[in-house]
């Protein structure tokens, strides 16, 4: 029993050595231009680009498959700064995308929340704190302004206010 013991810890430290050594050697390139193009776009997830969070607009981006400018979170600074990373001409905000607002943050009104849980599986942040049939709140902090949890809600007692 002691040596199944022994053996089945010495394989556990044997795989996390390795797994340890590949995430460091097949870490990905923070210089990479994917990574520079998503370090400046707003984190928010929104998806309001068509894409389903800000890295993959990055990469879409970077490869040429979408406009520097449909970034409504970011705006007018994310299309410039992304453009001059890129060595491209600043384009006007696309429209089509939503339109640049200030950085706002969701508020619940606790009083008509019917704890239906809709919002927590709309935040891509898990800025949502509650249950099912409890009511819920919002973690202020990590709360990206993505709006996203509004239209979920069936009882509209989800607004955006500013940060």
């Amino acid at each position: 029993m002691t040596a199944a013991v022994l053996l089945l810890g010495l394989l556990t430290a044997i795989i996390a050595t390795a797994l340890s050594f590949a995430s460091y050697r097949f870490a990905p390139d923070r210089t990479s231009a994917v990574e520079r193009v998503n370090r400046l776009l707003p984190q928010t997830q929104c998806s309001q680009c068509g894409y389903p969070g800000c890295r993959p607009y990055a990469e879409a981006i970077v490869s040429g498959e979408a406009a520097i400018n449909r970034c409504a979170p970011g705006g007018e600074a994310a299309i410039l700064a992304i453009g001059q990373l890129l060595d491209q001409q600043p384009l006007p905000p696309d429209p089509a995308f939503g339109e640049s607002k200030p950085a706002q943050v969701a508020a619940i009104a606790e009083n008509i929340c019917i704890g239906c849980a809709a919002c927590l599986q709309a935040c891509p942040v898990d800025a949502i704190l509650g249950a099912p049939h409890h009511m819920h709140t919002i973690i202020a902090s990590e709360c990206t302004g993505c709006e996203l949890c509004v239209a979920s809600c069936p009882v509209d007692c989800i607004s955006m206010e500013p940060k």
